[in-house]
């Protein structure tokens, strides 16, 4: 990436002594002090309550990595000198760069004290060892970098002493023979990020960010830290429970040409609970005392002390708990913690910030999100496509979160490189094995809606064998956008449905979640990031509708759960971002949209009503019989601007300027694609029964756009299509977020009979096409609507789509399910 300039320098031996405590920025010859550019705080887009309490003195200085502690380390966040890069040019050793910037905050954040997108930059530094660190006398000095996105080259006193690639994993050196004689060492980081030109994993970054993509976050975006340790030391430490055992499997991973012996004890408020020793390297079990085991109620943690037989001593903490898919009394197959099925209901956390973007202002900023989810009776969370410093999970153990873990994307709109696919492997390898012992951390998640998946099936495998002790969602929303097909593969079947809940059904031996779902909107005046830009799945008008709303959700997610077999909801979102105004807070943490009292007794009633116990559905009525329906359309007026139901009262208007043509037989109705269609006034059908809709139907084109036969209007969205799917190019009965789609795309300008059947009894759609069956896909639950039943058009997001652009001719509606043997009747009479 970076070329490092030649610099003579005396280089201070693995043996040399060493000495002081970090200093402030280093100071090559320049102009007075007085002179020097200073950091300064920019504004950001909106304020959070933390933005004012950041300065150089306090940049994020607790102490970064939890699960393996050791007493004596150095902070090295704050002012570093900035500057802009350009590839290939010399590393800046020794020379006083001519902008300042506050590490750990991403260049593009207010906060960074820069406020603009780099693909290439310089950092630069100085410290000092502390003297008591003993560095060169039987201690090496290993420096830390939490995360920096993407590309990062370190050099220490004109030394190269690593490369690494990879925004979202930490990675350490040891540089001790890179420290001189000097009191003051040097530190300079060559970073490089293209962002979404790259091929590597992103998550949400995009430059510029728009829409569901947001603000990128580039160079180091999580603390800088050194600390002293021995030549033989622990690196890491993973800690694998089990709680049918009531144990937990400790492997000290030690480096060094000495064959360690390894110590281990857990303690439960500090009285020695369990001891065990053997090798380093190995996997040591650990039996304790009558388990406490760890749940989102009652989050209890063991505190973990390990000693190596060179004297290397480290803390850590562990949790006893089991996570796995087993059957409930009601058949199905379902999440189970400890054995026992919980329902997981929980937000879609995306961890952005308007002052920091990637990175929480302050530690209290970075708590303050899970403990907001907490309280409002969420049990657990959804990390989006994004990893958070290792804080982050340090409090979701605490509070008692159940984490899923999103690996970051590649870009949602490329087909990964053979070279992308093995680098994006590689840094969810590094992502697992850094996280692996957070006991909140319940799933992994390797792919989002299609967004850069390659051999899903493979993945889901490949992750499973890195960590067995957890569940994989193979494919998150692979209902939905660009996602390969279903293989089958992983712990997990998972929908995405807006606003949802969908209905997706446990089959086989995967549990179904609802993985996304909501999305409900509020905008708030004076703290939205664009307010021309602001956008929602479904808009409202006040806290008061919204709230209502969600809790109509919630009641709903309740019922995919009991009936469905569902064992989880993941409600969009935490907080707004950016654009998106569908969080329980504004951007700016500072308003709470919702009643949050209202929110939490919402999600408690799901948590506690669903148990996994039988559940009676409802009775299905067996509907009016014979093959003309409860309302039929010839539409053979050829004129004027209603069309006559043949057999009810409910007489279509057509809306519009829709028109007449020459129909399939007799006239048809016309429509141009573009606000024409015809609207019977009356919601034929109950939507939450069985029901059938059938039509001939002629597309004067067909492409990448939704063309609506037949619909039902819902409050926000029609219970069901009878649809051209543009995004499949084929016939399709759908519900929102499910389609049973034709296997064969259709023709412009030719008829086809297309009949849609809802079959609440058996929990399917079915579409048929000129008198065969053409699909059948498996739909638990339908949703319920009172809107009126059209001709022409579809509605989504409060409004009016899907336009046919086309003819229509003997629209038949049924308030039952047609068997195979009434649909082809009714095709083969012409009506």
């Amino acid at each position: 990436m970076f070329r490092p300039a030649r610099r003579t320098r005396r280089w201070l031996t693995a043996t040399a002594a060493f000495a002081v405590a970090v200093a402030g920025l280093g100071t090559a010859p320049a102009a007075s002090a007085a002179a020097a550019p200073q950091w300064q705080r920019l504004t950001p887009p909106l304020s959070t309550p933390w933005t004012k309490d950041v300065s150089p003195t306090n940049a994020l200085p607790d102490y970064p990595r939890p699960q393996l502690t050791r007493d004596k380390w150095q902070n090295l966040n704050g002012v570093w000198e900035f500057a802009k890069a350009t590839p290939g040019e010399a590393a800046p050793v020794g020379k006083t760069l001519g902008e300042r910037i506050l590490v750990p905050y991403p260049v593009e954040s207010a906060l960074s004290g820069i406020m603009r997108h780099e693909t290439n930059m310089w950092y630069r530094r100085t410290f000092e060892v502390p003297k008591n660190w003993q560095v060169g006398k039987g201690q090496r000095l290993q420096l830390h970098f939490q995360a920096v996105d993407y590309d990062a080259t370190v050099i220490v006193n004109g030394k190269t002493v690593t490369r690494h690639t990879g925004g979202y994993d930490s990675f350490a050196v040891d540089v001790t023979d890179a420290l001189t004689t000097a009191k003051t060492q040097e530190i300079v980081v060559g970073v490089a990020d293209p962002n979404d030109q790259g091929g590597q994993p992103i998550g949400k970054q995009r430059q510029p960010g728009d829409g569901i993509f947001y603000t990128p976050s580039s160079g180091i975006w999580q603390t800088v830290w050194m600390e002293p340790v021995a030549s033989a030391h622990i690196d890491r430490l993973d800690t694998t429970p089990d709680a049918a055992s009531g144990t937990v499997t400790v492997n000290a991973v030690v480096g060094g040409p000495v064959k360690q012996r390894v110590e281990a004890i857990a303690y439960d408020h500090g009285r020695p609970v369990g001891r065990v020793t053997g090798d380093a390297n190995k996997p040591l079990k650990l039996k304790v005392d009558r388990p406490h085991l760890w749940t989102p109620d009652d989050p209890f943690l063991y505190d973990l002390r390990v000693k190596l037989s060179t004297g290397d001593e480290v803390g850590s903490y562990f949790g006893i708990r089991s996570v796995s898919v087993g059957k409930t009394a009601d058949g199905k197959q379902r999440m189970l913690l400890n054995g026992k099925f919980v329902m997981q209901v929980g937000p879609l956390d995306q961890g952005f910030w308007p002052d920091g973007i990637y990175t929480a202002p302050t530690d209290a900023a970075l708590k303050f999100d899970l403990q907001q989810e907490k309280a409002l009776g969420f049990n657990m969370v959804r990390k989006h496509i994004k990893v958070e410093p290792d804080r982050w999970y340090y409090y979701a153990d605490k509070l008692g979160l159940l984490v899923w873990q999103d690996m970051p994307a590649m870009k949602d709109d490329v087909e990964p490189s053979t070279a992308s696919r093995v680098n994006y492997e590689s840094e969810m390898r590094r992502m697992i094995d850094q996280h692996r012992s957070f006991p909140s951390i319940v799933t992994w998640v390797p792919f989002n809606e299609g967004w850069g998946d390659y051999e899903v099936g493979r993945i889901a495998d490949e992750v499973k064998s890195w960590d067995s002790s957890r569940l994989v969602n193979a494919e998150s929303g692979v209902n939905c956008c660009r996602s390969e097909p279903d293989s089958g593969k992983g712990d997990i079947y998972d929908d995405h449905t807006y606003t949802g809940p969908g209905t997706p059904v446990q089959t086989g031996t995967r549990a179904a979640v609802d993985g996304e779902y909501g999305g409900l909107g509020l905008k708030v005046a004076g703290h939205e990031f664009d307010p021309a830009g602001s956008f929602a799945y479904e808009m409202e008008p006040d806290s008061a509708t919204l709230t209502r709303r969600y809790g109509e959700l919630q009641q709903r997610l309740l019922l995919v759960a009991q009936r469905c077999g569902v064992s989880a909801g993941v409600y969009t979102q935490t907080t707004d971002v950016e654009k998106e105004v569908n969080g329980f807070f504004t951007y700016d943490r500072q308003v709470k949209k919702m009643d949050f009292a209202a929110v939490r007794a919402a999600n408690e009633a799901v948590i506690k009503g669903a148990t996994g116990k039988p559940v009676s559905g409802p009775s299905v009525p067996a509907g009016t019989p014979g093959i003309d329906g409860i309302a039929a359309y010839p539409f053979d007026e050829n004129t004027g601007t209603v069309a006559a139901d043949a057999v009810g009262d409910h007489d279509a208007t057509l809306v519009g300027g829709a028109s007449w043509t020459e129909g399939k037989s007799g006239s048809a109705l016309a429509v141009n694609g573009s606000g024409q269609y015809a609207d019977t006034g009356a919601s034929l059908v109950n939507t939450e029964g069985s029901y059938s809709a059938a039509a001939w139907v002629k597309f004067n084109a067909v492409g990448d756009g939704f063309q609506t036969v037949v619909s039902q209007d819902g409050d926000s969205t029609s219970a069901f299509f009878l649809q051209y799917s543009g995004a499949d190019h084929r016939l399709a009965m759908s519900f929102v977020g499910t389609r049973a789609l034709a296997p064969t795309a259709p023709e412009a300008n030719r008829w086809y009979h297309v009949v849609g059947v809802r079959d609440a009894a058996s929990g399917t759609l079915k579409l048929y096409v000129d008198g065969q069956l053409a699909a059948t896909k498996s739909v638990c639950l339908g949703d319920a609507s009172t809107g009126h039943t059209v001709i022409g058009r579809g509605k989504y997001g409060g409004g009016p789509v899907d336009y046919l652009n086309g003819a229509v001719d003997q629209v038949h509606v049924y308030d039952r399910a047609l068997s195979d043997a009434d649909v082809s009747a009714l095709y083969s009479s012409g009506k």
